[in-house]
């Protein structure tokens, strides 16, 4: 083969490398002075927990917006190349700091996996150290009180306060006289849930509801009485009572998943503690004192007493 034939040969080999790496990576994005390929965009993605990944990749404005971000920062760093901004030494030592800081998360994250998978193998174990926790505190798994009740709103964002009162009172004299309260609560309520659910709320606890709230709800005695107007953050309610039921008892089998997964995160946070604080209190680690002695400034007091003005004549 005579060495044009060579060249023709290599340089055919080289452009069909070159397609080939393209269509393994395909560019996405690019302008004069850089590209963006679809594993610039998988490493990018791959600072997400697993679980959020691909709730990412449904939202269209979402991935281009992080396109954008992620080509405008490869300009940027491009522009910045072309000035030699990267030959500047505290620019370099910069660059490396980074690059620990990239692998020391990375190594963190690896550490958290392979406890996971620890914990996971000793699921049996684990299990019974759960159901002992259970018995120990059974009143952390108990269910308070709960009511279900209807209310109608009317907020004091759109009117003054004794407007509100006004018209609550209006209200309530209207159920008392026999209106049927799911009807005037759609006529009448201001929260827009009224329209489609007649002021209904399903079952809830005390904590789950503004104070003020809840707290004449659950004074209510019997299921159909109706509460004098009550003022909370959102404006006056007439709050009506649907119902009560006492709390509870959660059975293990009910709380278990949620203890055990209380488990592995402390598990998981433990290990990765051991490994930060065996660095930390790492034996053989040797300090310069006196340069770090040095990186202290001391300021003289005397520069920050104030200016007394000298008396006057």
């Amino acid at each position: 083969m005579n060495r044009a034939a060579l060249v023709v040969g290599l340089s055919l080999l080289l452009a069909g490398a070159v397609r080939a790496e393209q269509a393994a990576d395909p560019i996405l994005a690019e302008n004069t002075l850089a590209k963006l390929t679809l594993a610039d965009y998988e490493a990018e993605l791959s600072r997400l927990p697993v679980a959020l990944r691909a709730d990412f990749a449904t939202d269209a404005k979402r991935i281009t917006a992080l396109l954008n971000k992620l080509l405008t920062a490869k300009t940027l760093a491009a522009q910045a190349r072309k000035a030699g901004i990267e030959r500047d030494p505290v620019v370099q030592r910069r660059l490396v700091l980074e690059a620990d800081r990239v692998l020391a998360s990375l190594e963190v994250q690896r550490i958290e996996e392979a406890a996971g998978v620890e914990f996971d193998g000793k699921a049996s174990q684990f299990m019974t150290k759960a159901r002992e926790l259970y018995l120990v505190d059974r009143a952390k798994y108990r269910t308070g009180e709960q009511v279900t009740a209807s209310h109608i709103l009317f907020d004091t964002k759109s009117r003054s306060a004794d407007s509100a009162l006004a018209a609550a009172r209006e209200a309530r004299a209207k159920l008392l006289a026999g209106a049927d309260f799911s009807t005037l609560a759609k006529e009448l309520s201001d929260d827009p849930s009224a329209k489609s659910n007649g002021g209904h709320l399903d079952w809830f606890s005390a904590e789950q509801m503004d104070p003020a709230f809840a707290g004449t709800a659950f004074l209510l005695k019997n299921v159909g009485d109706i509460s004098e107007p009550v003022r909370s953050s959102f404006g006056y309610h007439l709050i009506r009572l649907e119902g009560r039921r006492p709390g509870a008892q959660k059975t293990f089998d009910q709380v278990k998943d949620q203890i055990m997964a209380d488990l592995r995160k402390r598990y998981i946070d433990e290990q990765r503690e051991l490994k930060i604080n065996a660095i930390r209190n790492d034996p053989d680690m040797k300090v310069n004192q006196s340069a770090l002695d040095a990186l202290v400034q001391h300021v003289d007091p005397e520069l920050f007493n104030p200016i007394t003005p000298p008396p006057a004549k």
